[in-house]
C-alpha cells in the first residue's frame, strides 16, 4: 500500500491511493468478471418469460459488462422471418439507475452503484 500510495499520492480525494489496486487484484484473483459474465448468461436462460433480472453493479468494468449483455440480449437480427433461436431474449426496462443524494449520504458505499433492468421475453421475441 505504501508503494503503491508513493507512486500516486493524490489520485483520487477522499480515497486512498492503494484502493483502486488491491481492487484489481481482488477482481483478478477472485475471477469476478468471469462469474459475472457466466451468471448473467445462466440467470437469462432460467427466467420464465416476463421474469425480470436485476443487477446492481459497483464499478464501472461490471457495469459495462452488464451493460452491453443487456444490449445484446434485446437486440434483433434485424431479418424478418427469421427464426425465434436470433430472436431477442430480453427487453430492457428504463434506463440506468443511480442513487439520489439522500441515499448516498445515508450509505456512502451506494455512491457508484447502478441498478439495470430487463425483461424476459417470450421465445419468439414478444413480449410475454
Amino acid at each position: 500500500a505504501r508503494i503503491v500510495a508513493a507512486a500516486n499520492p493524490a489520485w483520487e480525494k477522499g480515497k486512498h491511493p492503494a484502493t483502486r489496486a488491491f481492487q484489481a487484484i481482488r477482481i483478478f484473483v477472485n475471477g469476478e468478471l468471469e462469474a459475472l459474465v457466466t451468471a448473467l448468461a445462466q440467470a437469462a436462460e432460467l427466467l420464465r418469460p416476463g421474469g425480470r433480472l436485476v443487477v446492481i453493479s459497483f464499478h464501472s468494468l461490471e457495469d459495462r459488462i452488464v451493460k452491453r449483455f443487456m444490449r445484446d440480449a434485446s437486440r434483433h437480427s434485424g431479418q424478418p422471418g427469421m427464426p425465434a433461436v436470433v430472436a431477442p431474449r430480453l427487453q430492457r426496462l428504463g434506463r440506468a439507475m443511480r442513487p439520489c443524494e439522500a441515499e448516498v449520504a445515508n450509505n456512502p458505499r451506494a455512491r457508484s452503484a447502478v441498478l439495470r433492468v430487463a425483461e424476459r421475453l417470450a421465445s419468439d421475441g414478444r413480449a410475454a
